[in-house]
């Protein structure tokens, strides 16, 4: 099961990232967590400083920008 992380604020990118992140999953057919990351704490763990930012598995793959679904089932995959 991947483990999909969203960190952020929760502003409308946070939230268009965190959408596009589902269908992408929902499109690789992949079983997934989504978890939104809010707390500036912990995103400082991942060493993030520009939101929204996407991890996988704890790694962080995309910062500051909100790639479309195409890309991330590159990502996810």
């Amino acid at each position: 099961m991947k483990r999909i992380q969203i960190l952020g604020s929760g502003c409308a990118k946070c939230r268009e990232l965190a959408a596009n992140a589902e269908a992408a999953a929902r499109a690789l057919g992949l079983a997934y967590e989504l978890e939104k990351v809010t707390d500036v704490a912990e995103m400082m763990k991942f060493g993030v400083m520009v939101t929204p930012a996407l991890a996988v598995d704890g790694e962080v793959k995309v910062v500051g920008k909100v790639p479309g679904v195409e890309e991330l089932k590159v990502i996810l995959s």
